[in-house]
């Protein structure tokens, strides 16, 4: 068998030992890493073998983006509170969603978190089955869930989520996986997390939910239903080892309990948090807690930018900032809360160069003024610039499940171009079908 090596980088491992070799090659055999190999010019090619020549490169795993929204209309009435965003555009958006629509959406999604160094996405849309085809055509591991809701919002059901998961889940040799997803509580019911649970128990599928995301959200859950949304989801079975909960923005201590409880993880948001206005989620608590939180930048939609770099400085920037202590959230951890943690909850061998790993890696150019000056014999300095100096500018090659999707910045399974085009169009059409349904707010 073909060998892809990637010879005389910076091994950035992320392991759980934190191993750093200075110099180094790892050996990629089919989508698994097979060798770690420290020294320069340390493995020798075979006949067949295809070798990229990572001098002055950070090899590191790929980044894990834990929430995510295939997105349409970036930019488009993005200065609403969280709420109304929703009624006035989100909504009615996904409502007018068709297949190509949504296809062209995911491969313009797809290829901006590619260019980012994302090499696995926590997607939380409708028309999965577009959304699979899309990340099966330009390479993108895909963790796809439905838009679920109570029927009278229009939205998706656990049955539209069933026959999702039989048409797509291990789709393009495993890299497509599909989860039960419930948009949030606001749009639920004690019932309908029940059912959610049962369903993702019988498929052996795991669950993606918003919970505690805004003040009103919360007010809402206890006006309708007496309690807040963690507790309703935690009374209804719905938490767990395989659910991944995003936002937590407004946790009580009785919930963040009900979390760790649970082993339940957090994809923590803070971009998108921040621009809606949503407030600073309690990460310093989740983390003594001993929760796994994991990083996510949300949807363009309420960020602009699938940027994950962007999402790691945040992540420690807003919390330092928040509670006037520099000591919070330091760089190695934010790192591998991109990494390391995205992988635990999603319950996937990625996320560390390890053997035996599937080989999703991203390549860093360090050839630039973004990692200057640079001390390679030791990781501190280079992880301080990965979190806090760096943008998706820095990422010049990304592999996935050992497939080379992108090199020298330039997509190698897809048209960026026509992707581009493809999804201006497509977000016209949608906008033009829209129809704005205004409803009672809590």
């Amino acid at each position: 068998m073909s060998r892809l090596i990637l010879k005389n980088g910076m091994v950035l491992t992320l392991d759980e030992a934190g191993t750093y070799h200075q110099e180094g090659s790892v050996i990629i055999e089919a989508d698994r890493i097979t060798a770690i190999v420290p020294g320069h010019d340390s493995v020798a090619p075979q006949a067949g073998d295809r070798v990229i020549d990572a001098t002055d490169k950070i090899i590191m795993p790929g980044l894990i983006d834990l929430h995510y929204h295939t997105a349409i209309g970036k930019g488009y009435n993005d200065h609403m509170p969280l709420w109304e965003y929703l009624d006035e555009c989100w909504y009615p958006l996904v409502r007018a969603l068709d297949p190509e629509a949504a296809y062209w959406a995911a491969m313009a999604s797809y290829a901006e978190s590619i260019k980012s160094g994302v090499t696995t996405v926590n997607d939380m849309y409708r028309q999965l089955d577009s959304l699979a085809d899309a990340a099966c055509d330009i390479g993108m591991r895909a963790v796809l869930c439905n838009d679920v809701a109570l029927p009278e919002h229009d939205l998706d059901t656990l049955e539209t989520n069933k026959d999702a998961f039989h048409k797509n889940h291990g789709r393009g040799n495993g890299l497509i996986e599909v989860r039960v997803g419930i948009e949030w509580v606001p749009l639920s019911s004690p019932g309908l997390l029940r059912d959610a649970r049962a369903l993702a128990n019988d498929l052996g599928a795991g669950l993606h939910i918003h919970l505690n995301e805004s003040k009103t959200e919360v007010e809402f859950s206890l006006k309708q239903f007496g309690k807040r949304p963690t507790e309703l989801a935690y009374e209804a079975g719905f938490l767990g080892p395989d659910c991944v909960a995003a936002h937590c923005v407004h946790l009580s201590d009785d919930e963040i309990r009900m979390i760790a409880e649970t082993g339940t993880h957090i994809s923590h948001n803070p971009n998108s948090n921040a621009k809606l206005g949503n407030g600073v989620a309690r990460l310093p608590e989740f983390l003594a807690a001993g929760i796994n939180v994991g990083l996510g930048h949300d949807a363009v939609e309420c960020n602009n930018s699938a940027d994950m770099f962007e999402v790691m400085k945040w992540a420690s920037l807003v919390h330092r900032a928040h509670r006037a202590d520099a000591s919070l959230c330091q760089a190695a951890d934010v790192l591998r809360m991109a990494t390391n943690n995205g992988a635990r909850a999603l319950g996937h061998q990625t996320g560390a160069l390890k053997v035996g790993n599937k080989a999703d890696i991203i390549l860093i150019e360090t050839q630039s003024p973004i990692f200057t000056p640079l001390l390679r014999d030791t990781p501190v300095q280079m992880t301080s610039h990965l979190v806090f100096a760096s943008n998706s500018s820095v990422v010049d090659t990304t592999i996935i499940n050992g497939e080379v999707v992108m090199q020298g910045r330039e997509l190698t399974r897809a048209n960026e171009r026509e992707i581009v085009q493809k999804a201006n169009a497509a977000f016209v059409r949608m906008k033009e079908k829209m129809v704005v349904v205004r409803r009672a707010q809590a």
